[in-house]
């Protein structure tokens, strides 16, 4: 949620956003590296005391603060820009942004007073029963005057029925001061909606995503079922790439143009070349070149290179494994920590036994190798360029180029040319 506003804070204004967290949710820090600065609230104690926090990090030059919740994640660049302009345009020294709500539980209710001037913000904690039938609520965004703020953020008073501070109790004391208080009211606006509890969250997701899949199908990019299609932000779509029922694309992920993602697939922190197809697979930390045929039900784990044209096939699983161009393996098998070259055939149930119980090993096949159905491959083992392994092979040991190695433990002999 946190990613979604700390962009759109960044486009509004041009600068880099300054986000307040607890010792609870320490870990956002890691989550940002280089796009926030952080300031350090010691204890939770509410939305007031999360700006005093923000305001110790900040310069005394700061004449201006835009204040935004973390928890909603709809809200946009032009929303932000737009609140900007009312308040500058109205001179005020606080503006804030309502919403007009069909169910307005769990949102601060707006109170204007006879003139219909924004006076007070009411917690829904602390609401009258006749302020609980207000529909117009607080969105948590505001612009506020530094200065002003400045002097003003040691009033704040504890809310007497939670003991926290509320940041909405300086809109009273804007008004005590005779200061111009802008709004930017709106009615029934996603961009301001908050997120409370899981159901909320749903709805938000629901949301996202189908901005996601716009823009994504506006590029030219295919979307077969958007209704059950994951994608995440940050992954970047080639236009005539087509995404079938099923699919999850999450994290740093690139798909180039004309490949094609079959239903069943998952791609996570990837990168796939053109005119690809990945059928019913896991890819995962992987790069992937052109032309390249993976599935059904293969598994791409973490640091795999795939070349150009290369196919893998039916549960086959790679780990740490670089696979050459126009290689195959095209039944179930493992590679772990190898090295396979290119125009690689590798036969069904092939295993490299990579790991001898301390360290991991690695393997490495040659060029133009040929690798027999239920080879292991004890690494660390060498298979050299066009040698051969027997169907059932333990190899132990390495294999010369153009050599064959056969039997339990292999042993290593010319290969017999065909007639």
């Amino acid at each position: 949620m946190l990613a979604y506003v700390v962009d759109a804070a960044r486009e509004a204004t041009g600068g880099r956003p300054l986000v307040v967290y607890s010792p609870q949710t320490a870990q956002i820090c890691d989550a940002f590296p280089g796009q926030a600065d952080f300031a350090l609230q010691d204890e939770p104690r509410g939305t007031g005391d999360a700006l005093r926090a923000a305001l110790a990090a900040l310069t005394a030059d700061v004449n201006e603060l835009v204040v935004l919740s973390g928890d909603v994640p709809l809200i946009d660049a032009a929303t932000i820009a737009a609140l900007l302009k009312v308040h500058r345009g109205r001179g005020a020294t606080l503006t804030l942004a309502t919403n007009h709500e069909s169910d307005p539980t769990g949102y601060g209710r707006i109170v204007r007073d006879d003139s219909g001037r924004v006076s007070r913000i009411v917690e829904e904690k602390d609401a009258t029963a006749g302020q609980l039938g207000i529909d117009e609520t607080n969105s948590g965004a505001y612009v506020i005057d530094g200065p002003w703020i400045r002097n003003r953020i040691g009033d704040l008073t504890p809310s007497a029925a939670t003991g926290e501070l509320y940041l909405t109790q300086l809109i009273e004391m804007a008004a005590a001061d005779g200061a111009i208080i802008g709004d930017l009211e709106q009615t029934h606006a996603q961009a301001l909606h908050g997120v409370n509890d899981r159901e909320e969250l749903a709805h938000v997701d629901e949301l996202l995503r189908s901005r996601i899949n716009e823009r994504l199908m506006l590029a030219g990019v295919t979307l077969q079922q958007p209704s059950s299609t994951f994608i995440e932000a940050t992954v970047e779509i080639a236009a005539d790439v087509t995404i079938e029922a099923n699919v999850s694309l999450r994290g740093n992920t690139r798909l180039g143009r004309e490949t094609v993602i079959r239903s069943g697939s998952q791609v996570i922190d990837s990168t796939v070349g053109q005119g690809c197809t990945i059928w019913a697979s896991i890819v995962e930390g992987s790069t992937v070149g052109d032309g390249v045929r993976i599935g059904p039900f293969s598994h791409l784990r973490g640091g795999c290179v795939v070349g150009d044209g290369a196919e893998i096939g039916n549960f086959a699983e790679m780990k740490n494994t670089r696979f050459g161009a126009r290689s195959k393996m095209h039944h179930f098998g493992y590679l772990g920590d190898a090295d396979v070259g290119q125009a690689v055939n590798i036969g069904a149930g092939t295993i490299t036994a990579n790991y001898d119980g301390v360290t991991k090993n690695r393997t490495s096949i040659g060029d133009g190798a040929f690798i027999g159905s239920d080879t292991i491959l004890r690494a660390p083992v060498s298979v050299g360029r066009g040698a051969y392994t027997g169907a059932g092979s333990v190899v132990t040991r390495d294999v010369p180029d153009g050599m064959l190695a056969v039997g339990v433990p292999a042993r290593i002999r010319e290969r017999r040319q065909p007639a």
